[in-house]
């Protein structure tokens, strides 16, 4: 089957002419290694045409030389994307008497870059008996980072997926995604053919993400394993190495300050105190002191900025606990709300400490007393001394649930040399999703592998069950909704549609839960000053028959709010925030309403929305709306709860994921700890 093609200019064909005779040169002057021997006729060769057809698998900036290892006794097409560049190559493979299917996957670019059509013109080929070559990895990368077209491909035509490489010890590295790499002539040259992978046709898309993995892992073993045949660094990883070495006045120009300005440290926590953002009791921890001994054995250290991320982290714990009985944990968080719900949740199964200033000699002082085996951060707050002293002291670190926002990424993106640093020093970035995976890989971090969000799979949140009966008293049957983890500038908006909702429901209670509460009072004041009658659970009180709002500012309690609520709306997506967590509600029964600014959750709510399992709103007369008509009809409330719940069901995983992943660290971790105490 011929495929279509743009007539080429007489530029791209001269350019594809030069590069056929330039690959026989290199051919022709270069001493092949036996590997390669044993491919052209032996055991290697037969890898190949035993499969045959099957789906040739290369990564995009190695495939130079690989035209060499085509048979003309099995007839081959060769995906080719439809751009400038991929004119040449197509031009080049002509030479070679190999047929081209254009076009590529997007590479989570919107264009349609021809994917669609490719993928039927190669199932079409296979069925004829004609293998297909392609490249894994799709532009704009991350480079060596299988995509998931291949597997589409192999599973839907029940044809095995091969990896091939081949590698030169002389070669120009080009400052591509890809590090598009020259083969030169008068070269060792060695070609390694991997085990074939076959992808069930039945897999769910947990399976077709193992099987993803599984042609990434070959395709880098097969690579590694021709750059070691031919004795020279993989030009990727070289230039990666380079890159996390690499100086940055910034980052040095960071560390002389931070070390100029821990002096400040006392005052500057003494006046967080008076503001109530830190413990005086805790005060030392955040320079590093330790406020207790360090347990003996193999000890592994979580850092959970903040009260999302500890929350994250619970069940996470749990399970190195379970499975880990040697291990100890120590768990550190930068906020006294954090900290109080680690205690609260997590007891006595870890240690807490406060994370210290990022200043040279608290960090420092902190990895000395503690000397983890390994470090795990949950999400993406780096801090540059913690990080380095880490390193320098061989812990190696880890990101779980990883997650970098759109500012967050620009950030760093102007800091570059910065960011290739911080980021290169860690050993795994397990990220929420794909477009985060390749923020992470674009940032200059090695190894990154998507494994879900943990918020995913948390644990319901408690509720106390005399708590619940004391408030559903006081509530008396009303009509309740909750509003939970507000932000400032979403106060206004709530008292509004609270007004909007009584006129239409008269005696509806408005509960109020503000994400930080230490805002309580100031909530209240404004809520008052709008003329709605208000009363405080953090002044020990309960809604009154004939209050219009109950301002719960409180800790560790949402969990029996979302189970009073039927509805609930949930905060910071009616500002420019992000939105939170819905599946908190969820997991305790309440219908979800939110704004329109979901960025932080927006996987969980794009998939919420569209199984109507959630309502969107813009303004304060659509929430009343939602509110009016969730609470007005029973069917509809129970139909949009019982969507959330299959929605929400199908997003977990993540703690198996990173489970598996933290394994091989974990295992090495607890060894280095048992040879040391030897």
């Amino acid at each position: 089957m011929a495929d279509f093609e743009d007539q080429p200019n007489l530029l791209y064909r001269l350019a594809g002419l030069a590069l056929y005779n330039h690959i026989w040169l290199v051919q022709r002057t270069s001493r092949w290694l036996p590997h390669l021997a044993e491919l052209e006729g032996r055991r290697q060769g037969r890898k190949l045409t035993a499969q045959h057809p099957f789906i040739f698998a290369m990564w995009h900036g190695q495939f130079m030389l690989l035209p060499l290892l085509s048979f003309p006794k099995y007839p081959m097409q060769v995906m080719v994307a439809r751009h400038g560049d991929a004119a040449i190559a197509s031009q080049l493979l002509k030479h070679f008497d190999l047929e081209l299917i254009r076009g590529a996957g997007a590479g989570g670019r919107k264009k349609d870059r021809g994917g669609s059509h490719a993928i039927r013109a190669a199932q079409e080929a296979l069925r004829n008996n004609v293998s297909v070559a392609m490249t894994a990895d799709v532009p704009p990368g991350p480079a060596r980072r299988a995509g998931m077209g291949i597997v589409t491909l192999a599973r839907v035509t029940g044809r095995p997926i091969v990896p091939v490489a081949i590698a030169s010890s002389r070669h120009l590295s080009l400052n591509t995604w890809s590090r598009m790499t020259i083969n030169l002539p008068w070269s060792d040259c060695g070609a390694v053919v991997g085990d074939p992978v076959f992808v069930p046709s039945d897999l769910d898309t947990e399976g077709q993400e193992r099987m993803r993995q599984k042609v990434e892992d070959g395709l880098n073993a097969a690579t590694r394993e021709a750059y070691d045949k031919v004795g020279v660094p993989d030009p990727l990883l070289a230039a990666r190495e380079r890159a996390a070495n690499s100086s940055s006045p910034m980052l040095a120009t960071y560390r002389t300050a931070t070390r100029a300005l821990q002096s400040a440290a006392p005052a500057l926590l003494a006046y967080r105190e008076r503001q109530g953002k830190e413990d005086p009791v805790h005060r030392a921890e955040r320079m590093g002191v330790p406020s207790q001994p360090r347990p003996p054995g193999p000890l592994a250290w979580l850092h959970a900025a903040s009260v999302g991320e500890t929350m994250a982290a619970g069940r996470l714990i749990g399970e190195l606990k379970q499975r880990y009985p040697s291990l100890s944990i120590l768990l550190t968080t930068g906020t006294v709300t954090s900290a109080r719900l680690a205690r609260a949740r997590l007891g006595d199964s870890v240690i807490h400490q406060f994370i210290p200033i990022d200043g040279p000699a608290f960090v420092a002082r902190f990895i000395e007393h503690w000397r983890p085996q390994l470090g795990v951060f949950v999400e993406s707050e780096i801090w540059p001394n913690l990080v380095l002293a880490a390193v320098e002291k061989g812990v190696p670190l880890v990101v779980v649930n990883g997650r970098l926002s759109e500012r967050s990424f620009r950030g760093w993106q102007r800091r570059a040399a910065m960011a290739r640093r911080l980021f290169g020093a860690f050993a795994l970035v397990l990220a929420q999703t794909e477009p985060l995976a390749r923020r992470f890989t674009r940032l200059g971090a090695r190894d990154v592998k998507i494994a879900g969000n943990l918020k995913y799979d948390a644990a319901a949140l408690p509720v106390d069950a005399a708590a619940s009966d004391a408030l559903r008293r006081a509530l008396g049957g009303r009509d309740v909704f909750l509003a939970a983890s507000t932000h400032p500038g979403e106060e206004v908006h709530i008292a509004q549609a609270l007004k909007l909702l009584k006129v239409r429901r008269p005696g509806v209670l408005a509960i109020i839960a503000p994400r930080h509460p230490g805002r309580g009072e100031a909530v209240v004041e404004e809520l008052r000053a709008g003329g709605l009658k208000v009363s405080r659970r953090g002044a020990a009180e309960l809604p009154a028959a004939t209050d219009d709002a109950y301002v719960a500012d409180t800790i560790g309690e949402l969990g029996l709010f979302y189970s009073v609520a039927p509805v609930a709306f949930i905060g910071g997506s009616l500002i420019k925030h992000g939105g939170q967590n819905p599946v908190e509600a969820i997991q305790l029964g309440s219908a979800v309403v939110t704004g329109p600014h979901v960025h932080n959750f927006e996987e969980a709510y794009r998939a919420l929305l569209r199984k109507e399992g959630c309502r969107q709103v813009v303004d304060a007369a659509g929430l009343a709306n939602a509110l009016e008509e969730l609470l007005g009809n029973r069917a509809a409330l129970e139909a949009q709860q019982r969507n959330a719940r299959s929605v929400i069901a199908g997003l977990g995983g993540a703690l198996r994921e990173t489970l598996t992943a933290l394994a091989p660290l974990l295992a090495a971790a607890i060894e280095t700890e048992a040879k040391r105490a030897a």
